[in-house]
């Protein structure tokens, strides 16, 4: 396993006198993220911490990218996130990346880029909830109870199995505002709006993370728009 790069190290390699991780802090500017996955990209194939950064970046990008761009992005996500575990299989990083970005490529172009990454991004997550289940706030169980949530049930789906995983994940952090926003969401299309408006009113009441501030904000937004529906 290739040695981590302090921070800023990434840049002083590269000779750009940018520092990746201090770009990525400001990736609500997309430029600033862009710019972040080039410095990472010039490492990714033989450094660890370069490639899952890269596949992290690029599905910020590629979710936040106009249309016509999305897929490309996505596609160099997927890319980083295997040379990630061809360098190191035993760490969930890789794994997770890996398969976000497959998950967002499944979702946004069409049945045939779903059925061609459905049993991957199970695989996957799978393997990162086995090496580390608490990683990242319960990260891979969050993604699984949103895979099982949105693959039609001939295919593997389960909205009892999306229901434990997504509580799993909020047992190993109770501010995991992706899983509250998906299980608000997911029970609220059940006609449970009374547990539905309890799961979301926890995402308004929550403290942003300062790791995860752009994304905790996109949630917040997202868990208001639901609870108005909720309260007209």
């Amino acid at each position: 396993m290739c040695a981590a790069f302090t921070r800023g190290a990434l840049a002083t390699q590269a000779g750009t006198g940018f520092d990746a991780d201090a770009l990525y802090r400001q990736r609500e500017n997309l430029s600033n993220a862009k710019q972040a996955a080039d410095l990472w990209a010039k490492r990714a194939s033989v450094d660890f911490d370069a490639a899952w950064k890269l596949a992290r970046a690029c599905y910020w990008i590629g979710t936040h990218e106009t249309p016509q761009n999305q897929r490309g992005a996505l596609e160099r996500g997927v890319t980083a996130g295997e040379n990630a575990v061809r360098l190191v299989s035993n760490r969930p990083e890789g794994h997770f990346w890996m398969a976000a970005n497959m998950g967002r490529l499944a979702e946004s172009f069409g049945v045939f880029q779903g059925l061609k990454y459905r049993g991957r991004i199970k695989d996957e997550l799978e393997k990162a909830l086995m090496l580390d289940p608490s990683w990242q706030g319960g990260s891979a169980e969050d993604a699984l109870g949103q895979w099982y949530a949105t693959v039609p049930r001939l295919f593997g789906g389960s909205q009892q199995a999306a229901e434990q995983h997504l509580r799993r994940a909020i047992s190993h952090d109770g501010n995991n505002m992706s899983a509250l926003v998906f299980l608000g969401e997911m029970l609220l299309n059940q006609r449970r709006t009374a547990e539905a408006s309890t799961y979301l009113q926890r995402v308004i009441d929550a403290d942003l993370d300062d790791e995860w501030a752009p994304e905790d904000r996109e949630f917040k937004q997202k868990a208001a728009t639901l609870l108005k529906t909720i309260r007209r």
